[in-house]
């Protein structure tokens, strides 16, 4: 198995343990509802935290051009896997230091329960990450919706033409096909469905998984 590439893996279950971690993932389609899902939850948790892994792209000038004409910023390769990897591992540490760190204020009222949201478009296509998850999140729109709702959004670094069909569309293709193929098992989330009930059955599964854990 290639490094970085997604083994045969079930949803895991935490230890319990006194001071209670849950990882949840929130991953799938660009423009799925990703970042909008979990702000919603960030805001409803107690002691929360939030990595984004689009905060790990690599420079521009070392994203390479692939052979489809296009940066490769849809590629595994444009992100720092590994500083995102030790940036959870620092969560893990010490959920309290990291908040503190990053502006969290800890509740008073659950002073031993930490919860920390990961965001992005391939979180179950990196091998040492996969294991770190309580839970994984998996949002999918279909291409029509996806390619309308991506051409509404401003990028940093503006998509040149025919980079949805010719690089983003295919990649996700790509990435989803190893996921299923490797057996990594995720909840399947209809980013069609209103905002609202998303958000709801997330944060239902999550308290569900603190009580669980008590």
């Amino acid at each position: 198995m290639k490094r970085g590439q997604p083994g045969s893996r079930s949803q895991p279950s935490a230890p319990p343990s006194a001071n209670m971690k849950i990882v949840v993932g929130i991953g799938g389609v660009t423009n799925g509802g990703k970042t909008t899902l979990t702000n919603s939850l960030c805001k409803a948790l107690p002691n929360c935290c939030v990595i984004h892994q689009d905060d790990f792209f690599k420079p521009q000038d070392q994203i390479a051009v692939g052979e489809d004409g296009f940066k490769q910023w849809d590629a595994l390769e444009s992100l720092d896997m590994e500083a995102m990897v030790g940036t959870v591992q620092a969560w893990l540490s010490s959920p309290q230091k990291f908040a503190r760190a990053h502006g969290i204020r800890l509740q008073p009222s659950a002073p031993d329960t930490h919860i920390l949201l990961l965001e992005g478009f391939l979180l179950y296509s990196y091998q040492p990450l996969l294991d770190l998850y309580s839970r994984r999140y998996f949002l999918t729109i279909p291409y029509e919706e996806c390619k309308w709702r991506r051409s509404t959004r401003s990028y940093p670094v503006p998509d040149p033409p025919g980079l949805f069909d010719g690089h983003v569309w295919p990649m996700y293709q790509k990435y989803k096909r190893e996921m299923e193929a490797c057996g990594v098992e995720v909840v399947h989330l209809d980013g069609m469905r209103p905002r609202e009930e998303l958000f709801l059955q997330v944060l239902g599964d999550i308290q569900n998984s603190l009580l669980n854990h008590r």
